[in-house]
């Protein structure tokens, strides 16, 4: 028969022939064929174990979709031997016209397998996993008419993954990690059955299909943001079933080996159903940790021997920079970033202290909540720099590539965490560098000099890096609000993920507060410009001018099909202190002063400036203000004392090198003025800011008072937020502090397709803390336009922690270069233009500085956890990790496998006893 003639007996058209009559889920009919024929098909026993029962897994997954007829013909057909309908028929003496729409149906649902034989169709049966769970939750009819098959399959797993821990023999699991070609190439021409080659250039026929277990959890509305399309490939006969019932479409070679590469690039691993012969198979998944439910049986149940591959991850630490990169995509959390100093006292670096293999495995010791308890460190703690960074960058791997002079890629290292490096370079504050290692050397390393080096690539349109766009879901709008640092890092991952993304932004010039808060003496304009200018060519779109509240409704965006929104306005207006005198027309706020400045726009600020406010935008005002040339004098007063500023000490120092006169433990009692205009401000002495509690509580001495002559009046005392109509309608809720009560790890707010970050939502912070709160906020808009998916399933958790320098040896043989530094800038000079005047390391200087990074931090595997997919080593730009062959097992024939799991158990038994008998020859041993 045809291929094409061979399609149409599973039509559409002819399925809906047959309508599914068991409709009474609710009353929980019991049908004891529905029992007998999982039973069949589970190989098992009433009475057993293992049996199938009443409203159990098997159930649920055969009585939604069978009626009694298809169940009666489904108990003819026999395991993984080809019936045609004729032998059905014979067997069961129905008339064949009526055998024959049965087994259709039942190929069609996933109860049976068909292939076309000589021209004639034949049916099997196989076991349910990997099996009919997998080929019913194939069918998206299905799913979408009965999710509770979907549930199904997750119950199975649940059933039956307790009974697997400890006893299944390596290589002999339903489903098998099969390594990454690439990360084996070169060490493994003994073990071809391992290549994915060797699977794909003997199959004739190929298919893809959804994946099934990633359906299922979508189902379920618990979808870890891997979506299911066209994941798993099929291979001859599987293929050929897959397509003649429309759950996958046909695909060549080629294009096998592409959706595996771009799965590969996408951070996603291998496995294979383990049960045709060995050294065989017809199937390859494209498996995730989070999703699938073969990982979930090694990553709920500790279980790893039953999916494990015969490779392991081996790290060379003196290669390894800690940038995490296979730490994200490890399936099993088997990696973790730790680190490679000497220590006083000896770290114990596992994960888990004991195995299946010789321990008793109850609940107990189960990771049940695998799915949201990821970490990213050890808790002995890694390098201080990524941990203490916001967005968590890899400093020590940007670090590394540059001392190589391979300053594309240390860009792209950035620019994965951070779309705005040469921003960052001139602006951040630099908590990398508060707590570095080197520092407690001599100087810490200059981290920030080192990547604005390196950002410089961005500002030269030849030389930009622009990121890949990792899938296309064009079909879905999204709408950034704000289009400061957080807006933007929001666009850019968006964009990366080839999702439809228009920022809105109500000034004419893009950029919030770095564009209109921060002086160019620090941020020359050029600089966002170009940085935004990458966003531009990735093909965001954006409408400048336009206030959403007031030109545009969120709810007509709605109507124009945009599916999700983040909200990142900032904090654009200054607080106010309350005190006499305030509405002066010669009191302004610190953020309106600076926007005027960076605007060219006139400020009329002259004479005597008092500047109110400790922090870096009373600095960044009060520098602005000594550069006006009406600006006789600038005076910063504060409540704090000087080693208490919140202001960064290098921002006090320039201030200081430029004129600007500090007077700490001051704060405002009122404003003077004469027929409405300002004369001066009277102070009082500030005994304490915080009370016992940390709380802010101002105590001050109201014996000393003085009065300080002025002009003009700056208050840089905080922000505000202005929302117009921003929120109207929309049901928003509101803080305290008037801020978006957002949920603190997804950051949507009360309305769902609402989502909010930076400044808006936790007050005046950094750019970096901006940048970090609108890769969390892509994240969560991808899972929420997506159908199915959960905010908070598979997602990186950010669980850094700082390695304990009280636990370190005494450093040696480190470099005893001192530390890079930029040529300083004249206060006098600096003060007379907003220009920067800063330069950046020579190249000489990077190689110097880039030497002193002591590399305090290293990859950590887990042995027992790893199961040798080889995801890791594609991550790894240093070479620093391979696999590495540990086992030699190809697979069991599925015969030969109860007396393989009968021998295991047996021998774990003894191990379980010896270990009780003597519970110290264990401690620490693994077998």
């Amino acid at each position: 028969m045809a291929k094409n003639q061979t399609k149409t007996n599973f039509n559409k058209s002819k399925r809906f022939n047959f309508a599914l009559t068991w409709g009474d889920v609710d009353g929980r009919e019991y049908r004891k064929e529905i029992v007998d024929l999982a039973n069949k098909i589970g190989r098992t026993k009433a009475g057993s174990s293992r049996e199938a029962i009443p409203f159990g897994p098997e159930y649920y997954a055969l009585a939604p979709i069978l009626n009694d007829y298809q169940a009666k013909m489904a108990m003819y057909l026999e395991f993984r031997k080809k019936l045609s309908a004729e032998d059905v028929v014979k067997a069961s003496g129905e008339p064949y016209e009526k055998v024959k729409e049965a087994l259709d149906y039942l190929a069609w649902a996933g109860v049976a397998f068909v292939n076309t034989v000589d021209g004639v169709d034949r049916y099997w049966q196989d076991i349910f996993v990997p099996g009919h769970l997998e080929m019913i939750n194939n069918n998206k009819e299905l799913v979408a008419k009965h999710p509770e098959v979907a549930e199904a399959f997750y119950h199975f797993a649940s059933k039956r993954g307790p009974m697997a821990v400890g006893i299944m023999p390596i290589g002999s699991g339903p489903m098998r990690v099969l390594p990454i070609e690439r990360s084996i190439d070169g060490n493994s021409r003994k073990a071809s059955y391992e290549e994915l080659s060797k699977h794909l250039m003997e199959a004739k026929v190929f298919s893809v299909s959804d994946c099934s277990c990633r359906t299922s959890r979508e189902a379920m509305g618990e979808g870890c943001g891997h979506l299911k399309e066209d994941m798993c490939i099929q291979l001859d006969h599987a293929a050929e079933y897959y397509i003649k019932t429309g759950r996958g479409r046909e695909i060549t070679r080629e294009e096998a080996i592409e959706i595996i590469k771009r799965a590969e690039d996408n951070g996603l691993m291998h496995s294979i159903p383990n049960l045709d012969e060995p050294g065989h198979t017809h199937a390859i998944c494209n498996c995730c940790g989070c999703g699938c439910y073969a990982m979930r049986l090694a990553n709920e149940y500790v279980n790893n021997d039953i999916v494990r591959s015969n490779y392991k991850s081996v790290v060379d630490e003196s290669k390894c920079v800690a940038c995490g990169e296979c730490v994200d995509v490890c399936p099993t959390n088997a990696l973790r970033l730790g680190q490679k100093l000497c220590t006083k006292e000896a770290i114990d670096e596992r994960i888990i202290k004991e195995t299946p293999r010789d321990t008793e495995w109850m609940e107990d010791k189960w990771n049940s909540h695998y799915r949201i308890n990821r970490r990213n460190t050890l808790d002995s703690g890694t390098a201080p720099c990524i941990t203490n960074c916001p967005a968590h960058i890899p400093v020590q791997g940007y670090i590394k590539l540059a001392s190589q002079g391979r300053y594309t890629e240390a860009l792209e290292l950035i620019k994965k965490h951070n779309p705005l490096p040469a921003v960052c370079g001139r602006v951040c504050p630099r908590l990398c560098e508060e707590d570095c290692t080197r520092g407690d050397v001599d100087d810490a390393v200059a981290i920030d000099d080192i990547k604005k080096f390196i950002a410089e690539q961005d500002l030269n349109k030849d030389l930009r890096y622009l990121p890949k766009k990792r899938h296309d879901y064009s079909d879905k709008k999204i709408a950034v609000i704000g289009g400061g640092p957080s807006g933007l890092t929001c666009a850019y991952d968006l964009s990366i993920d080839g999702y439809d993304v228009t920022v809105f932004e109500r000034e004419k010039r893009l950029g919030g507060m770095l564009t209109f808060g921060i002086p160019s003496y620090r941020l020359e304009k050029n600089v966002i410009e170009a940085e935004i200018a990458v966003l531009r060519e990735m093909g965001i779109k954006f409408e400048i001018g336009v206030e959403v509240g007031k030109a545009v409704s969120i709810q007509e965006l709605r109507d124009r099909g945009f599916n999700a929104f983040y909200i990142a306005i900032g904090a654009q207006l200054g607080r106010k202190l309350g005190l006499d005198g305030e509405d002066s027309n010669e009191v302004l706020s610190g953020v309106d002063f600076l926007r005027r400045i960076n605007l060219s726009q006139p400020t009329n600020v002259q004479g005597k400036v008092v500047v109110i406010g400790g922090g870096n935008v009373a600095m960044d005002v009060a520098r602005s203000a000594i550069r006006l040339n009406s600006v006789e004098q600038t005076d910063i007063f504060c409540l704090e004392a000087r080693e208490n500023m919140t202001a960064h000490p290098e921002e006090v120092e320039e201030a200081l090198a430029e004129g600007v006169n500090i007077h700490n433990s001051w704060g405002p009692t009122r404003i003077l003025t004469d027929n409405g205009k300002v004369t001066g401000v009277e102070f009082k002495g500030c005994l304490s800011v915080l009370d016992s509690d940390g709380r802010f509580n101002p105590q001050y001495d109201e014996s000393n008072k003085r009065i300080v002559e002025c002009d003009y009046v700056i208050l840089s005392i905080g922000q505000t937020f202005n929302y117009g109509n921003l929120l109207e309608g929309e049901d928003v809720m509101l803080t305290n502090w008037n801020t978006i009560e957002i949920d603190p790890v997804t950051l949507q707010t009360s309305k769902t397709d609402i989502f909010a970050g930076g400044d808006v939502t936790s007050g005046p912070r950094f750019a970096i803390d901006a940048i970090a709160a609108g890769k969390e906020a892509a994240v969560s808009i991808h899972r929420f336009v997506q159908k199915g998916q959960s905010l908070v399933f598979g997602r990186d958790t950010h669980s850094y922690n700082p390695l304990d320098k009280n636990n370190l040896a005494e450093i040696q043989g480190y470099d005893g270069t001192v530390r890079q530094k930029i040529n300083p800038v004249d206060g006098r000079i600096s003060k007379t233009t907003f220009k920067d005047l800063r330069g950046i390391f020579t190249e000489e200087q990077i190689k110097k500085e880039t030497e002193r990074c002591l590399g305090c931090g290293a990859t950590k595997i887990d042995e027992y956890l790893c199961v040798g997919c080889g995801a890791c080593t594609l991550r790894c730009k240093f070479e620093a990790i391979k696999l590495e062959r540990v086992y030699d097992v190809k697979g069991y024939k599925i015969e030969d496998l109860p007396k393989a799991v009968i021998k295991k158990a047996l021998a774990r038994k003894v191990k379980i006893m010896a270990k009780k008998m003597n519970p110290f020859t264990q401690t620490n041993k693994r077998n």
